[in-house]
């Protein structure tokens, strides 16, 4: 009898020792991926990120606490280690986990597959689940990750420079994604591809792309939010980035789109966009629901009769909040270099029109570090353009006003505003007297470019920039000498005809892009200002570097 109350004492005793062991080990690993540097390399930012969007704040931990979104980031709460590394998934409500389809360590075996983890390829409306007796046969052992048996979901690069996630091969086979490269812990870095219509993701580092068969509109991808999914379960989701690896669709029409781009259910305002945006991203802010999903919607809609040939390959980062990484919540675009390129969407070095209708969002860019010390201002040069323009942004009013003594006034002829074509424009409006009547006409005042504090080697100063260069010179009204039954002149002679450096010192760097829904004439009316059409404007590309 002695002799097995003794052999029990020992096993007991071991398990207890095993137990510690392995809470040591989940602590460890929760610190890891609970770690600056460990989300920063898990969604390809620069591990050497410091706790600040735009200026590093103070270590005092009021300081950043009483940071705004733009002075500093809110300090991530550490969660708790769980003396039972399956808690998370004993612990969730039984209903909810047969509603859901989601794991739970008593039933792994039979919902390993069957759960919207591995069938996120299939529609709503879709039932059929060809892996569900095949699931009945995967052993626990599936995974070698005690800690967490379906796999981390870490954030890894493949071989060919791909996101990804880790998990175990046999995982990644299941849910039909693509092994690249090695992983820790014996998993692999599994690429996860879309390339349907009407599909639900809900895994981080997903690539939507063209589907190969033919298009249809709308073609549409939800990205599905839950805390309650365990691939999510660790950090809510805060925002999603968009990186658009690869994107062409029909150019547009006057500066409307007829093939869009466009997204729902998300709190921030989002421009509808179309033609090529390769190279550039977006930042999406999730609403946050603790009891329900979050959708959020990304859609094409095609125009028919457009022979072009349309393609994407978009890949969607879920971002956890609290993340050091997160953009300002009013920044659609966040850059977090000391130099780069920023333009708007649709900028091409080709030529013809390409700018968009109804764009109203901002650039922000994070104050870095220059030789150690805090950037103290942004400098913005166009970019090089062989074939295209890189800014043009509204046809400055460069015309003749001519008062007749028979007729009032009449805009002059074109080459007036062939000249106006080469300038820049700043502010928002001029007047123009004639017969004691000002005549108010619109220059900056519905597309333009918002530059804070923008000022040039000379310090001359404006906020506001449009027409075809980059310039804060203003322009001016001259009174010209009458000609024949002509009572009196005036021409309005536009800003300088070069562009050059613009910087700003007024922190946070940030650019404001707005245009309006067209680019015909607008008339003089109550509460609008007249004026001219827009002709051939493209955008803007813009070289930035903080110093």
């Amino acid at each position: 009898m002695s002799k097995n109350v003794c052999l029990i004492l020992v096993v007991v005793l071991m398990s207890q020792a095993s137990r510690a062991c392995d809470d040591n080990i989940e602590e460890e690993e929760l610190a890891r991926q609970q770690s600056d540097e460990y989300f920063a390399r898990a969604y390809g930012f620069t591990p050497e990120t410091w706790n600040a969007l735009y200026h590093k704040p103070s270590l005092g931990l009021q300081d950043a606490v009483d940071a705004s979104p733009y002075e500093g980031r809110t300090l991530f709460k550490r969660l708790q280690s769980s003396n039972n590394p399956f808690k998370k998934y004993f612990n969730r409500d039984q209903e909810d986990n047969e509603n859901n389809g989601r794991f739970i360590f008593a039933g792994l075996g039979s919902n390993l597959v069957n759960t919207g983890l591995f069938n996120n390829r299939y529609t709503p409306a879709n039932t059929w689940r060809p892996l569900v007796t095949l699931a009945k046969r995967i052993p626990i052992s599936v995974n070698p990750n005690f800690n967490s048996p379906l796999g981390s979901f870490d954030t890894c690069t493949s071989n060919a420079g791909e996101a990804g996630i880790c998990t175990s091969g046999s995982v990644c086979s299941l849910f039909g994604g693509r092994p690249s490269g090695p992983c820790d812990q014996g998993q692999v870095c599994c690429i996860n591809v879309i390339n349907s219509c009407g599909s639900i993701v809900t895994l981080n580092n997903t690539y939507w792309q063209t589907p190969p068969t033919a298009l249809r509109s709308p073609c549409t991808l939800t990205v599905r939010m839950d805390p309650k999914f365990i691939e999510q379960s660790s950090k809510p989701i805060c925002q999603i980035r968009l990186d658009f690896v690869s994107f062409t669709t029909s150019q547009p029409t006057a500066g409307t789109c007829t093939d869009t781009f466009q997204v729902g259910g998300v709190s921030n305002e989002v421009p509808t966009i179309c033609g090529d945006n390769r190279g550039q991203h977006m930042y999406l802010n999730v609403p946050q629901s603790v009891n329900n999903p979050t959708d959020v919607q990304l859609i094409f809609n095609f125009a028919s009769g457009t022979t072009i040939s349309r393609s994407w390959s978009i890949k969607i980062a879920m971002l956890p909040c609290g993340a050091t990484y997160l953009a300002p919540i009013d920044c659609l675009q966040y850059f977090t270099s000391t130099r780069g390129r920023v333009s708007s969407f649709n900028w091409q070095d080709v030529a013809g029109a390409r700018q968009l209708n109804n764009q109203n969002y901002n650039m922000c860019f994070r104050t870095e570090l220059i030789s150690s010390q805090k950037a103290t201002q942004m400098c913005l040069s166009v970019c090089s353009a062989t074939d295209g323009d890189a800014f043009s942004i509204t046809t400055p009013p460069a015309v003749l006003l001519v008062a007749s003594l028979n007729t009032g006034f009449a805009l002059a002829n074109t080459a007036d505003a062939d000249e106006a074509a080469i300038n820049s424009a700043v502010g928002t409006t001029y007047t123009d007297q004639s017969r004691g009547n000002g005549i108010t006409v619109a220059t900056c005042l519905y597309d333009y470019l918002l530059i804070p504090g923008g000022r040039d080697a000379n310090n001359v100063e404006a906020d506001r920039f449009c027409g075809n260069k980059l310039n804060p010179s203003p322009g001016t009204v001259k009174r010209v000498p009458a000609c024949p039954n002509v009572e009196w002149q005036r021409v309005f002679i536009p800003g300088a005809a070069t562009d050059v450096q613009v910087c700003t010192a007024i922190r946070p760097f940030k650019l404001t892009y707005q245009t309006d829904g067209q680019e015909t004439a607008v008339g003089a009316a109550t509460n609008t200002i007249r004026a001219l059409a827009d002709v051939s404007n493209t955008g803007f590309c813009l070289e930035y570097q903080e110093n």
